[in-house]
């Protein structure tokens, strides 16, 4: 535990390193990206910093035990300072599964099928005390690891009440919120009981500010807090708006490494000379509309049989919460419309659709350079970066075909052909549109689309936010 105490803090579910354990019992450490990690290691050596995470799996827990007041050994973390918390496995599950992703997630992408669900019963209930413990877990750690007036950013939806939490037994503190999905409209908000979603603003609201990816999302958290807390709520937390750009630097650096080009190899031959290529790279959450998307494809050839033989979606669907039935579900019917459409169309030398289901992330690099036409139509997206970074790598230049329920819209709309995530038939006509961009046009819009990707890379992302918190 710091002695002095730390300047800067952040917090989030999943921190900057997992863990896993061998069969001889030692730990082996893998550490990971992103746009927090890029932020906090721009600060410098020279400001005390301390990220605080949850142990995730028994590796994590491992590691814990074993650490010195559950800060984990530099060497592991990249020479950060990481506090990692044991928190009870079945409060941690009830938390991260029950609440989180099976409530609040849904909610703000607004996913339920409203006939049957959702039911929050008895048992919600009893989830909900453990994402109280949960986020409690996280004040009182935060508030041991503050220096005096420290900075402390917490992340996301997973942490919604550990802000107020924390100002109760740190008043001197800055604190910030950031939610990286997107916000619900009052009247969607309101699915969840009454004081469920009071208590769910007012725990943001304990924090000096209280940020987001776009103005929509921004504006609508504020509608929620009119309607539920009253009309002249939120009074004295600041809101601001921080639209996570891709890191140009960082991309075009990985996606010209030898493993990049032996897998752009592979996919040429895969799609085959001459033909186009329709993109799309996600993991397999429910919000993303992969099925949809396939639906669209399949549309095209229906519609427009010139392109029969001539054009391959590349299609990448990567494992995304399998430990929950639904998830494991979707990526069935994935597969299932991927392999009819194969099985309708296909002929001896063209494969319609190249579907991946295992995650491969030079593959995924490899196919933005080739895309000629990127496909990104979730049905509600915080931001999706995905839609940022195809632009920024691509060799010839990329068509984007983007959902307007994207956050990235507010961005990308001038120069992308956008659509409206449900009309299978309206992007079916988009993509044909994109295919058929003569290449100059396709070029210079994706000049543009890359321009307006980078505006806000992660470093500089994280730092405004913590020098608006500072003021």
């Amino acid at each position: 535990m710091a002695t002095q105490g730390a300047e800067v803090l952040v917090a989030s579910n999943r921190g900057p390193v997992s863990y896993t354990v061998g069969p001889d019992g030692a730990l082996s450490s893998r550490r990971g990206g992103g746009g927090l990690v890029s932020g906090l290691s721009a600060i410098g050596p020279d400001t005390d910093a301390v990220w605080v995470c949850a142990a995730l799996g028994d590796g994590d827990r491992e590691a814990v035990r074993r650490a010195d007041g559950g800060l984990l050994p530099e060497e592991d973390t990249g020479g950060q300072r990481v506090r990692m918390l044991d928190i009870d496995a079945e409060v941690y599950a009830d938390a991260y599964n029950g609440i989180a992703n099976s409530a609040l997630w849904f909610v703000h992408h607004m996913m339920y099928q409203t006939p049957l669900e959702p039911v929050f019963d008895a048992e919600f209930r009893r989830q909900w005390d453990a994402y109280r413990a949960y986020n409690q877990a996280f004040a009182e750690a935060l508030a041991e690891e503050a220096a005096p007036g420290a900075a402390v950013l917490i992340q996301d939806y997973h942490l919604a009440l550990a802000p107020r939490m924390l100002r109760k037994l740190r008043p001197d503190l800055r604190i910030g919120h950031f939610s990286h999905t997107p916000w619900a409209p009052p009247d969607y908000f309101r699915l969840l009981p009454d004081d469920i979603a009071a208590e769910l603003l007012t725990g943001i609201l304990g924090a000096d500010r209280a940020a987001f990816l776009t103005r929509r999302w921004a504006d609508a958290f504020t509608d929620c807090c009119h309607a539920v807390l009253g009309p002249a709520i939120p009074s004295g937390t600041e809101i601001g708006v921080h639209g996570l750009g891709a890191d140009a630097e960082f991309l075009r650096e990985r996606a010209h490494r030898a493993d990049v080009d032996e897998r752009m190899a592979v996919l040429r031959e895969q799609i085959g000379e001459g033909r186009r290529s329709v993109v799309r790279v996600d993991r397999t959450e429910l919000s993303k509309n992969i099925v949809r998307g396939l639906l669209a494809y399949r549309r095209l050839l229906e519609d427009h049989p010139e392109w029969r033989e001539r054009v391959v979606h590349v299609a990448f669907a990567y494992p995304s919460r399998q430990d929950l039935a639904l998830y494991r579900s979707y990526m069935d019917e994935v597969r299932r419309v991927a392999e009819e459409i194969n099985s309708e169309y296909g002929t001896e030398g063209w494969i319609p659709v190249l579907l991946h289901l295992d995650d491969d992330f030079a593959r995924s690099l490899a196919a933005y350079r080739l895309a000629d036409v990127a496909l990104v139509n979730p049905i509600r997206d915080g931001m999706n970066l995905v839609a940022k970074e195809v632009p920024v790598v691509s060799d010839e230049g990329v068509a984007l075909v983007l959902s307007r329920e994207a956050g990235a819209y507010e961005e990308l709309a001038e120069h992308a052909i956008t659509v409206n995530p449900y009309d299978v038939v309206g992007t079916a006509e988009a993509l044909h549109e994109a295919l058929t961009l003569p290449d100059p046009v396709r070029a210079e819009r994706s000049k543009h689309l890359a321009a307006a990707a980078t505006a806000l890379p992660p470093t500089k992302w994280f730092l405004d936010q913590l020098n608006a918190l500072r003021g």
